[in-house]
């Protein structure tokens, strides 16, 4: 009973760890103006391919990214549906972990297909289509290059950095 008390309080870390590091890398592509031009590269959205090494990115990215949009004062429905894209692009990543190469592509498509939406109807963003455009290049940039960066570097140490159930 101890050791599985043991277990969720090192997931439970991991996922606030997770939710942090999202926040300070959003803060710093917002400080360094890359997260509010047409094409957006939030450095943040690279540990979308964390759920490849382990089931705590999940609920990490998804209160990451709720904080972020709510810290940023992003408009309801960003923080609603934003948050909710990454969360869908969390689950299908982690499911999709024996996959290696597609880690970056459920968080590709979540986001090309629902923020541009919500830049559409929250902000008033348009023509529509520039943002599936633009928000979609940014994503590949973010998820499909950095993400792949990133899960290549930590991939030799995943068994020492992130705790597998």
């Amino acid at each position: 009973m101890k050791n599985k008390s043991l277990n969720k309080s090192k997931q439970l870390v991991e996922a606030a760890m997770i939710a942090a590091l999202y926040v300070v890398l959003t803060f710093i592509a917002n400080g360094l103006g890359l997260a509010s031009s047409a094409i957006q590269v939030r450095f943040s959205e690279a540990l979308t391919i964390l759920p490849f090494f382990t089931p705590a990115a999940v609920p990490g990215l998804f209160i990451g990214c709720i904080l972020s949009n709510v810290l940023t004062g992003c408009a309801l429905p960003d923080i609603i549906f934003g948050s909710l894209a990454t969360l869908i692009g969390a689950i299908f990543t982690r499911k999709l972990r024996r996959f290696k190469w597609l880690a970056p592509v459920p968080p590709i498509v979540a986001n090309a297909v629902i923020v541009p939406l919500v830049l559409f109807y929250a902000y008033g963003i348009r023509p529509l289509w520039f943002s599936f455009v633009t928000v979609t290049i940014g994503e590949i940039i973010s998820c499909g290059v950095l993400g792949m960066l990133l899960l290549f570097s930590l991939q030799k140490y995943a068994g020492k950095l992130f705790y597998e159930n």
